[in-house]
């Protein structure tokens, strides 16, 4: 830095940073949890993704336990969605339905 330059702060626009407990984003829904078959850019290994459910955070994790161990396998949540390896559609659909959810089978 030059001797005449100086360092210039603004507090017009106030913090910049999001808040830490801001609330989740969540994608909308019409009431239906939707099970998907995907493998794109997986190395054609197939995924059941569960769509559109309304629950978030700690929820979210323990309806997603209890359909792995439903299933007998791994997976993982994902931008709200829950991912269970391997094609367990219509197992996660009757799990899914005896916890109370509407469900659809959708995609591939």
């Amino acid at each position: 830095m030059s001797k005449n330059s100086r360092l210039v702060y603004s507090t017009d626009q106030g913090r910049i940073k999001e808040s830490d407990n801001a609330p989740e984003p969540t994608a909308p829904s019409d009431g239906v949890v939707r099970i998907w078959k995907e493998s794109k850019g997986r190395g054609g290994k197939v995924v059941s993704v569960v769509k559109g459910l309304p629950l978030s955070g700690s929820e979210l994790k323990t309806l997603a336990k209890k359909l792995k161990q439903a299933c007998g396998t791994g997976g993982a949540v994902k931008d709200g969605n829950v991912e269970i390896q391997g094609d367990h559609r219509e197992t996660l659909k009757a799990t899914l339905e005896k916890a109370g959810y509407t469900t659809k089978l959708a995609g591939g």
